[in-house]
């Protein structure tokens, strides 16, 4: 039986590769995106309460009512923006769903979507299966900020979303008020719409504010903004998240959510909707990961990588241009097989494998293992 693929260039990811290369040659993982820590033990404990008091049934296709409702007052209590929860607020299965469901529902065959490189690698896949036609605009090198001169040249009559990613991954820039402006001016008086991706949104360094989209109100009119729990509580196997979008904008992803997964599991969403209504419990972040992220960066510093501390995200990057020639691609394999430590090549993240010479280390790890990972970079010779 023939079948004639949708997404043909699409394979494995390198998440998957790199993973299982780490599992065959015993590495030390700080390739793919996920914690090394469980969650904290009070919000573990609530999702068992929540299922021994019988809330294992569907929840309710746009989340349960309470936790929409306590998004709700921690979006306002954070940005002062208000969202309504019965008609603006939907929780998803990942913000992985909750992107896929905001291009399905609104670009059609033709669009234009523009996508900024480097990219999280599900926004082209999930464009071209709508018949949409993804439009890369290259950020800036080294610290990856937005060419506004290379991202307004880019706009045509056919242009209808643009992706943004803040904090982003895998470079590590912190939208500025500037940016959001920027973006605004350049829509207002378009049909554009945004995706933005915000699942690190807790998750910024050196005291750097995360400014969501939704601040500004020309963008709070026609963006689906996407956020994560599993990102900011060390969940990310439950897949929960959530998008915030104004009225018109959540009909439509609502049709297609309804569709992919229907609801997410009930009982996290109770706990996730009792554990929130303490603050601390995501404010505390930015210092949590930024020890680590400091922690990782003084041992790099004993390396012969060049580097600029991330703005935010729990990734850093590294440069070895100065040292080699060697792909991004090879030289992460060989890491992983010779030296026992797992990275990602950010030529992944660039749609014609653009190879800058720079490696991207996850370093939302255990102590432990970000010590041993950078014992074992340190006491044997890359080069």
């Amino acid at each position: 039986m023939l079948i004639e693929s949708k997404l043909p260039e699409v394979g494995t990811t390198i998440f998957t590769i790199m993973s299982k290369l780490a599992l065959d040659h015993h590495a030390i993982n700080l390739s793919q995106g996920f914690p090394g820590f469980n969650s904290p033990k009070e919000l573990l404990e609530l999702v068992t309460t929540h299922m021994r008091l019988g809330n294992n049934q569907y929840a309710p296709m746009s989340g349960v009512p309470v936790l929409r409702q306590r998004i709700a007052e921690k979006v306002q209590s954070e940005t002062g923006i208000s969202y309504n929860e019965e008609e603006e607020i939907t929780v998803v299965s990942g913000a992985t769903e909750a992107i896929f469901a905001a291009i399905t529902a609104t670009i059609r065959s033709g669009d234009e979507v523009i996508v900024l490189e480097p990219a999280y690698d599900l926004y082209v896949p999930a464009i071209q299966l709508c018949g949409g036609i993804p439009v890369f605009v290259s950020l800036n090198m080294p610290d990856f900020s937005v060419n506004w001169e290379k991202l307004k040249s880019a706009v045509t009559k056919k242009t209808r979303m643009i992706m943004v990613n803040t904090p982003h991954n895998p470079g590590g820039y912190v939208w500025t008020q500037e940016d959001i402006d920027n973006l605004a001016s350049l829509i207002e008086s378009t049909n554009i719409l945004v995706v933005s991706d915000e699942v690190y949104e807790h998750i910024t360094f050196d005291g750097r504010p995360h400014l969501s989209l939704m601040t500004h109100p020309v963008l709070r009119e026609r963006t689906f903004v996407c956020c994560s729990f599993g990102k900011t509580f060390h969940v990310t196997g439950w897949k929960v998240g959530y998008c915030l979008a104004p009225r018109k904008l959540t009909e439509e992803f609502r049709k297609v959510h309804q569709f992919v997964t229907f609801s997410t599991p009930t009982p996290f969403q109770y706990a996730l909707a009792d554990y929130i209504q303490d603050p601390s419990t995501y404010q505390s972040l930015p210092k949590f990961y930024q020890q680590k992220r400091d922690l990782f960066c003084e041992g790099l510093e004993t390396t012969d990588f060049t580097f600029t501390p991330a703005q935010g995200s729990f990734f850093q990057l590294v440069s070895y241009k100065h040292l080699s020639n060697e792909s991004d691609l090879i030289l992460a394999k060989r890491l992983t097989t010779g030296h026992g430590v797992a990275c990602i090549p950010i030529s992944v993240f660039f749609q014609d494998k653009t190879d800058h010479k720079i490696l991207r280390f996850c370093f939302a790890k255990n102590d432990s293992e970000l010590f041993e990972g950078l014992n074992r970079l340190i006491k044997n010779p890359i080069f």
